[in-house]
C-alpha cells in the first residue's frame, strides 16, 4: 500500500469525536506533543499504533489509512440496496449490504452504479414453475461477456457466476425477488426492477 495515515486525518477524526490532543494521547499511551507532531506533519504514528488509533475512533485500519470512513446507518441493510464491486485485475466480485472499504490487488474498489438495460444488454425473464429463468441477449466471448447475474429480494441475494463461452442465463427461486442485477465486463452493471408479479 502506498498510503499512510496523515495528520490531517487524525485531527479530523479527533475533532469529530470531540477529543483533545491530550485525551487522544492518554488513550494511546503517548504524549500530547506526539499527537501534535502527527497533526502538524512533523512526524507519523508508528505502525504499531495504527490499530489502537483506529480502535479509538471506531473505524477500520483501512479507513484510517485511506481517510475515507464508512457510515452504515442501517447495519441490517436491505438487500435491494446492495452494492457490487468488481476487481479490474482479476475479476473478483464482491457483494456488500452497505458501505465498505474494499481493496483487491492493492486497488481501492468503488461500488458499481447500476444502469437500466440498453439495447445491447437486453434482459428477458420467464417464469418457470417456482423459478425465474433469466437470459441476457449478449455475446459470451473471452473479451466481452456477462460476468454474473444476481437476484435480490429484501432479505436474500442469489448470485450466479458466468464464464466466457458459456450461456448468459441463470435460474433463481422466485420468492420475494424484486430486482435483477447483471454485470458486463466492458459496459458495467445493469439492473431491472420487477413488480410483485413480474412475468
Amino acid at each position: 500500500m502506498n498510503q499512510y495515515v496523515t495528520g490531517a486525518v487524525i485531527r479530523e477524526l479527533r475533532e469529530k469525536n470531540k477529543m483533545t490532543q491530550l485525551q487522544l494521547a492518554e488513550r494511546l499511551g503517548v504524549s500530547d506533543k506526539t499527537v501534535s507532531k502527527w497533526e502538524t506533519a512533523k512526524g507519523y504514528p508508528d505502525i504499531t499504533l495504527l490499530e489502537p488509533i483506529a480502535k479509538v475512533f471506531k473505524i477500520s485500519v483501512t479507513e484510517l489509512i485511506s481517510g475515507n470512513t464508512v457510515h452504515n446507518a442501517n447495519v441490517s441493510a436491505n438487500m435491494l440496496r446492495s452494492k457490487f464491486y468488481v476487481c479490474p485485475v482479476c475479476g473478483n466480485v464482491i457483494h456488500s449490504m452497505g458501505e465498505a472499504a474494499i481493496h483487491c490487488h492493492g486497488i481501492l474498489l468503488t461500488p458499481l452504479e447500476a444502469e437500466p438495460a440498453d439495447e445491447r444488454h437486453m434482459l428477458s425473464i420467464e417464469r418457470v414453475e417456482d423459478e425465474y429463468y433469466v437470459r441476457i441477449d449478449h455475446s459470451m466471448t473471452k473479451e466481452h461477456y456477462i460476468s454474473f447475474v444476481a437476484a435480490a429480494s429484501s432479505d436474500q441475494m442469489q448470485m450466479v457466476k458466468l464464464y466466457p463461452e458459456g450461456n448468459a442465463e441463470a435460474r433463481f427461486k422466485i420468492r420475494g425477488v424484486r430486482r435483477i442485477f447483471y454485470y458486463c465486463n466492458r459496459d458495467g452493471l445493469f439492473s431491472r426492477s420487477l413488480g410483485k408479479d413480474s412475468r
